[in-house]
């Protein structure tokens, strides 16, 4: 038996809002259920994104709502050099090459048309590194969504400001943690695809994934660290956390002091009744 190695892997763009706390939950359950071990991994690859004191503050929510990692945080920072290599990998064996085109050189589809792929037209200048796909769908099985068929274009992996996209840190980073379930929101579906496409190339293992129910408010939009949706922080940690079992379809007893519920909720987990749909966060 491979053993079970789970992850939460936020961005530090904000302070930990309850969609987060919706996958961090799933995570940690979906591993310790499993009597796993579950990372947890700081995206901060996107200055310009980043919030001041937030992954400081996001991994203090956690702590206090009764979660913490198996092994030492990764932050993603410290890892370009790795991020590096891969890419050099990708070039080398013809699976990569050099983008000029901007977003207004895009169709209206937004879907990238292989403009580069035989080398950048003379008078241009290289700006991104993409992805060379195969224009082959991708079919995966995730755990709530059922089998999921994608098409991928010729994605971009170093964007043009120089920084590495989110698509190759997270693949690069999923196999250097030894990650074998990734549970996170159903927002990510779609780069899911994307990402078993770059696994295959890199000689990579493809994890278990499983996408959870969006949490969205009132007015029907993702709840957003960067819009300073709904804080965890100030709440109490064992109603914080029975809100997320019971949004992930769950039904723990009332009134638990924390490590209690903790303990019911590792012990009576059920991925079955997770909701596929996206979910309101009044509902």
């Amino acid at each position: 038996m491979i053993p079970v190695v789970g992850r939460f892997a936020p961005s530090p763009s904000g302070d930990l809002h309850f969609g987060s706390l919706v996958a961090a939950v799933g995570s940690y359950l979906e591993a310790k259920s499993a009597d796993g071990k579950w990372l947890i991994r700081i995206e901060d690859i996107d200055p310009p994104r980043e919030v001041r004191g937030s992954a400081r503050r996001i991994i203090e929510d956690l702590e206090s709502l009764g979660m913490t990692a198996d092994a030492p945080i990764l932050f993603q920072s410290t890892r370009l050099a790795a991020y590096q290599r891969a890419l050099d990998i990708l070039l080398e064996n013809g699976l990569a090459f050099a983008c000029a085109c901007t977003r207004k050189d895009l169709p209206a589809s937004g879907v990238y048309p292989g403009t580069c792929r035989n080398g950048v037209k003379k008078g241009k200048q290289a700006r991104s590194i993409r992805f060379l796909a195969e224009d082959l769908p991708e079919t995966f099985t995730d755990l709530v969504q059922g089998t999921i068929t994608g098409e991928i274009d010729d994605f971009i992996i170093r964007r043009a400001d120089g920084l590495f996209a989110y698509q190759l840190a997270v693949v690069v980073d999923d196999h250097f943690q030894g990650i074998t379930q990734v549970v996170r929101g159903g927002d990510l579906l779609d780069s899911t695809v994307r990402q078993i496409a770059l696994q295959k190339a890199l000689g990579f293992a493809t994890p278990q994934y499983m996408h959870l129910p969006v949490v969205t408010g009132n007015d029907g939009r993702k709840l957003s660290k960067r819009d300073s949706a709904d804080p965890v922080m100030g709440q109490d940690p064992a109603h914080a956390v029975s809100r997320a079992l019971r949004f992930l379809g769950q039904n723990p007893p009332e009134n638990l002091a924390l490590d209690m519920l903790w303990a019911w909720a590792i012990q009576h987990w059920k991925p079955e009744l997770i909701p596929r749909e996206k979910t309101s966060l009044t509902a």
